[in-house]
C-alpha cells in the first residue's frame, strides 16, 4: 500500500461541489492500493502515518508526528499511485489492486484510522474528487507498506 503524505496547514476534499471532509494542520494522504496488498499492509501504513515524524519540534527539526502535534488526517484514495510508469508515455495498471479489493482495503484503512485517531476525514473511493491543499513547507513523503 502506498501513501503520498503532504504536511498541510489545510486541506479539503469535494465531490459534486459538496465538501466531504476538511482538515486544518495535519497530513493529507493520497492512498494507492497495490495488487498484493492486504489488511496487514493497510495497518502498517496507518501505523507509519500516525507516527511519521514530519512536523517541527521546538528546534525546528522534523521530530514530531501528527499525533504529537494534535494534527488531523485526511485520507484520499488515488488508484493512479499504484500505476506502473517504468516504460512508455502511458501508465499501466497491472500493478494496482482490482477496484473491489482496493475499495475494501481503503475502507479498512479509514475505519482503523478513525478508531485510532478520531481526527480523520476521508474521500470517497471511485468518486471524481476535487482536492484542495495548502502544503506546509512544502513537505511531501512517499511511504510504502509492504
Amino acid at each position: 500500500m502506498i501513501g503520498l503524505l503532504q504536511r498541510v496547514s489545510s486541506a479539503a476534499v469535494h465531490v459534486d461541489g459538496c465538501e466531504l471532509a476538511a482538515i486544518g494542520r495535519g497530513i493529507l494522504v493520497l492512498v494507492g492500493v497495490q495488487k498484493d496488498d492486504g489488511d496487514a499492509q493497510a495497518e502498517r501504513l496507518l501505523e507509519r502515518l500516525l507516527s511519521y515524524r514530519m512536523f517541527p519540534d521546538a528546534a525546528g527539526r522534523m521530530n514530531c508526528s501528527v499525533q504529537e502535534v494534535g494534527g488531523e488526517l485526511l485520507l484520499v484514495p488515488q488508484f493512479t499511485l499504484a500505476a506502473d510508469t517504468r516504460k512508455g508515455t502511458r501508465a499501466g495498471f497491472s500493478t494496482a489492486a482490482e477496484p473491489a479489493r482496493a475499495e475494501s482495503l481503503f475502507l479498512h484503512l479509514v475505519e482503523q484510522a478513525r478508531t485510532r485517531w478520531p481526527r480523520t476525514g476521508a474521500g470517497v473511493f471511485g468518486a471524481d474528487m476535487r482536492v484542495q491543499l495548502v502544503n506546509d513547507g512544502p513537505v511531501t513523503f512517499w511511504l510504502e507498506a509492504r
